[in-house]
């Protein structure tokens, strides 16, 4: 196959949009895939065994991509693991529970956890796997997870911290492509939209989602899979090769809708 022998490193891939794309990379031949997570290893253990079901090797990498130390560790383990590392998914993130109050009343840990997790993790991961790649002369794919709420607000879910650092994720994306094209690595993004998860299952009743599908165009909710099928697109060498630093949008074309 033609992915045979490449590897690919997941963040937060325990579950949700992240679990997806680990599948998916799986399914596209790749041999190598690094399941990391945070806190929750028995999920993390189903997704490494549904890719060795598959047909790829698994590993499951527990680290807090919140804290440099922890990501360089990661990326070392998985480069112990695979060889090398041709392609890196930043896909930890998340808002979190929000709290009560206005701007001026939210707490500072919490803007302080939105960056951390939202955007210096990114950073952090690839700082470390780029080492690798221009260590080794791969031409690697990197690809950053933002989100739809990067270009609006929404003030009801009191979403200033993590639409700013989910806006820096995007600029982040660009600047860095730019360095680091001459050297045959590609930086992308991709930005979901509403996207039904094991979270967002929770969050909504079915009433709700049958709201939220109203201001959906294309008339579904999005699924893990519509995120992982991009990821794997951009991770490809040569169909994505002429893609470089953009954040692509993937809403069902919601946000030209408006409404949130």
């Amino acid at each position: 196959m033609a992915n045979q022998g490449r590897s690919v490193l997941i963040t937060g891939s325990a579950r949700g949009i992240g679990a997806g794309i680990a599948l998916e990379f799986a399914r596209a031949g790749y041999s190598y895939i690094g399941i990391n997570y945070s806190s929750d290893q028995e999920n993390a253990e189903k997704v490494a065994e549904q890719v060795r079901e598959i047909g790829a090797e698994a590993i499951v990498i527990q680290a807090d991509v919140c804290q440099a130390a922890e990501c360089k560790a990661m990326v070392a383990k998985f480069v112990e693991f695979a060889g090398k590392i041709d392609v890196l998914i930043n896909n930890a993130g998340g808002g979190g529970t929000h709290p009560e109050g206005t701007f001026t009343e939210i707490p500072l840990e919490h803007w302080d956890r939105m960056i951390a997790l939202n955007l210096n993790a990114a950073m952090y991961c690839c700082r470390y796997a780029l080492r690798d790649m221009k260590e080794k002369g791969t031409k690697g794919r990197i690809v950053n997870i933002s989100s739809q709420n990067a270009y609006r607000s929404w003030v009801q879910r009191k979403l200033i911290p993590y639409s700013s650092a989910k806006g820096g994720l995007n600029t982040f994306t660009l600047t860095l492509a730019n360095e680091v094209a001459p050297l045959g690595i590609v930086v992308n993004g991709i930005a979901p939209g509403l996207v039904m998860t094991s979270i967002t299952e929770k969050r909504y009743d079915e009433a709700k989602k049958a709201e939220w599908q109203k201001h959906i165009p294309v008339g579904f909710l999005g699924q893990p899979e519509d995120i992982a099928h991009l990821a794997v697109f951009l991770a490809d060498e040569v169909k994505s090769r002429y893609i470089v630093g953009q954040t692509i949008l993937v809403d069902g074309g919601q946000l030209g809708d408006g409404i949130l």
